[in-house]
């Protein structure tokens, strides 16, 4: 089949090359298609805000959602939400919290790490309710380091010193040791931020089809400072890993509390912070020069 050329235009018609070459139609989006468009574009935008919302620990709940959320085992993070909730609540000295002081007291024992560190910290916001020195006395000693650390914290509010061990901790980094024998892979760089939870390294062991994998995981948030052990070295049980730094959080509530119940024998923790480094943030330091004077004067006072 032979093509039909295009028509040449004259040099002065060139203003009218519409007039003989036809443009092609675009084709039209169908009803349809357009309305599946619109769809999933509003999908795009509401799925994280609907995840936003479901997870944000801010939304105001109603007594009846607090009571279910209090109790719903399967989602720690709905208990989580209420604890925060109730939190709210006694900060405000609102009288409908002591409603469920016996939920925080009875929570102090879940099976969840996550839940028991925001119960700690929130029992601290009231020292009238019943039970909770109790509570928080019993915490010092759970297998936890963030929750024995918030528990520590929350006696500071009732004038008890007892966690005092736990709260120098907090202020110490934390070494990453194999729990097993096995091959180190997957390590996180020095330097990298880490949350609680956050994935240190793995550790392989077995030899063929039976090998296992173990996740080395941070107990805190903070960043890594050293790395131990180079990716793909064989280690034994107990071996150091890598040794990880407590957050600015975690360090500013620290010396806060210290600034009321430290001791002499505290200052080599606290010094550190006193320092004039990039990695120690300026609000760090104040903070820590001035519970030094804290400890010193009352020191001082005591003979």
């Amino acid at each position: 089949m032979a093509v039909q050329p295009i028509p040449l235009v004259p040099a002065d018609k060139t203003a009218d090359v519409g007039d003989n070459v036809r443009k092609p139609s675009r084709p039209r989006m169908s009803t349809r298609n357009r309305l599946l468009f619109f769809v999933t574009a509003w999908l795009v935008v509401l799925m994280p805000f609907m995840f936003w919302w479901s997870t944000w620990f801010g939304r105001a709940l109603t007594s009846k959602q607090m009571v279910e959320y209090l109790n719903d085992n399967s989602h720690p993070r709905h208990i989580q939400h209420a604890i925060v909730q109730l939190g709210q609540r006694m900060s405000r000295h609102d009288p409908s919290a002591a409603r469920w002081y016996a939920d925080l007291v009875r929570l102090a024992s879940n099976p969840r790490e996550e839940v028991r560190s925001t119960d700690a910290w929130v029992m601290g916001q009231d020292t009238a309710g019943p039970g909770f020195h109790e509570a928080l006395l019993k915490m010092l000693e759970d297998p936890s380091l963030i929750v024995r650390g918030n528990a520590a914290l929350s006696l500071v509010s009732f004038g008890d010193s007892s966690g005092r061990p736990q709260i120098i901790s907090l202020l110490q980094p934390v070494t990453i040791t194999a729990p097993t024998a096995g091959r180190v892979m997957d390590t996180a760089g020095v330097g990298t931020a880490i949350h609680q939870g956050g994935l240190i390294a793995k550790l392989q062991d077995g030899d063929g089809d039976g090998r296992e994998t173990h996740e080395l995981r941070s107990p805190i948030t903070g960043r890594v400072r050293t790395l131990s052990t180079a990716t793909g070295a064989s280690v034994v049980p107990g071996t150091a890993i890598a040794t990880v730094e407590p957050g600015e959080e975690q360090v500013w509530e620290a010396l806060r509390a210290l600034y009321l119940i430290g001791q002499l024998e505290d200052l080599p923790a606290i010094r550190p912070y006193q320092r004039e480094l990039p990695e120690v943030p300026e609000r760090l330091r104040q903070q820590a020069i001035e519970t030094e004077r804290a400890i010193q004067e009352r020191a001082h006072a005591s003979k």
